[in-house]
């Protein structure tokens, strides 16, 4: 097959064929065996056939030539059409890179588009680095309960979705409530929720706003009932109940309601706990739920004190501002809620310009190579230095006498402090509007103090 794609040639060589065609007719015919060449039919414009030439081998024996198919050798050419004109599904050679800069401008387009959004502005639930991971999966994945998108519908913790459907089943029944009331109030946050996570929430709109109303008010009731007098029993549970009424479960769920990666927005509680009390939304309210939720993760022998658990109680049913304040303003969930309230009146955050310009200070290298890292506890006392037990509830208040003592408040170790402090981290870390990363910054020193089990004594 030849396929002819010039066409001054394709002219050419029809031409030619042509005047073949006319000295064969005009030539006597002979007995010889030289062959004779036939030309078809012209092709018209829309013929899509190929143009043949068939050379046939004439048999010395007449006799034989109807018994016989003639032998022939067939040359496609490229229709004339597809030729001349080219296939309509063809590209001209200047369309794949006109196509390749338009796709260049499309990315830059969209990349400008992001720039003007701004959507890091509003993340604050973050998926943990692996940086910070380092094989260390329990103490960032849920064990037990999943709460928001990042671990919906995870295979280990389906178990617990039934118990989400019967606190939901409960607050129904308690308030007379239906259920469309909640997703209707839902339904407009659903952008500005998406908007707080980090990357892709892979849930279709229904899907997103029932995970929000399940796993919110399954929250709220663990919120509402820690906070009663009467505890659960109060709400409507029994003292058998595997979840609401066993210490056991009820400490596994804080844990994983502390994660990072196991958040719902404030707002969206907020929303959901004011329509249950047939009250306009206090921001500010559940945050402060949470506190009391929370207290047992607290790492000092300070705990909530009882006058504070019952104010909190009693401000659920009375003015916004007769209540229990221990935050300077609102979080944006759990962990970062909880995390305030440890700092609580702590230092004054350094505006980011100050501490800049400390870090940029022109210091000799030679400086820079002298300075060591804080010494163990062990060697601190070699050198003279005695370590003291400071009497407060704020485990980061450690300070520094000049008579050679350093003063250290007690700290409380369960089985939760190692997954609590990891993802306060993490927060820090990755949230970009973080005043300051205390708590990164006391588990550094900390870690420089203890090196040996002597340290800790």
């Amino acid at each position: 097959m030849v396929a002819v794609f010039n066409k001054d040639l394709l002219s050419w060589y029809l031409i030619t064929l042509k005047l073949r065609e006319t000295v064969d007719q005009n030539l006597p015919k002979s007995g010889s065996s030289s062959p004779s060449h036939t030309i078809p039919a012209p092709l018209s414009q829309n013929a899509t056939h190929p143009l043949t030439i068939a050379e046939s081998h004439e048999n010395p024996n007449p006799a034989s030539n109807s018994n016989q198919d003639a032998k022939q050798t067939l040359v496609e050419i490229e229709p004339v059409t597809n030729i001349i004109h080219g296939p309509i599904s063809q590209t001209t050679s200047t369309e794949p890179h006109d196509s390749w800069i338009t796709s260049i401008q499309q990315r830059l387009h969209e990349a400008r588009e992001t720039e003007t959004k701004n959507p890091w502005a509003k993340l604050s639930i973050y998926h943990i680095p692996e940086t910070l991971r380092e094989g260390d999966e329990k103490s960032f994945v849920p064990q037990m309960v999943s709460i928001g998108p990042f671990h919906h519908g995870k295979e280990k913790l389906r178990e617990m979705e039934q118990h989400k459907w019967r606190a939901m089943h409960r607050m129904l029944h308690r308030t007379g409530h239906e259920i469309d009331r909640y997703i209707n109030a839902i339904r407009p946050l659903e952008e500005r929720v998406r908007s707080c996570y980090e990357g892709h929430i892979p849930m279709q709109s229904h899907e997103l706003i029932l995970c929000l109303v399940l796993d919110g008010t399954f929250v709220l009731e663990l919120f509402r009932g820690a906070t009663s007098r009467n505890g659960f029993t109060e709400l409507g549970y029994s003292h058998h109940d595997p979840v609401f009424a066993t210490r056991c479960a009820m400490h596994s769920i804080q844990r994983d309601m502390i994660m990072l990666e196991n958040q719902i927005p404030l707002f969206v509680l907020d929303r959901l706990f004011a329509i249950q009390l047939d009250q306009k939304e206090h921001a500010g309210l559940v945050a402060r739920l949470a506190i009391c939720f929370f207290d047992p993760l607290m790492p000092t022998d300070e705990p909530l004190k009882r006058r504070d658990r019952e104010r909190i109680e009693s401000s659920i049913h009375k003015s916004i501002n007769s209540m229990f304040d221990p935050l300077s303003e609102a979080g944006s969930h759990c962990l970062d809620v909880f995390r305030r309230s440890l700092l609580r009146n702590g230092p004054k955050p350094m505006p980011p310009r100050v501490w800049l310009r400390r870090l940029s200070r022109n210091r000799p290298v030679a400086d820079k190579r002298r300075q060591q890292f804080i010494h163990c506890v062990s060697e601190l006392q070699d050198a003279g230095i005695t370590c003291r037990r400071k009497i407060t509830d704020k485990f980061w208040d450690i300070s520094f006498e000049s008579r050679g003592v350093l003063r250290i408040p007690r700290i409380l170790i369960h089985d939760g402090t190692k997954s609590l402090f990891l993802n306060m981290i993490a927060f820090e870390q990755c949230h970009p509007d973080m005043a300051n990363n205390m708590i990164t910054s006391y588990v550094i020193f900390m870690d420089n103090l203890i090196n040996t089990e002597k340290d800790v004594r």
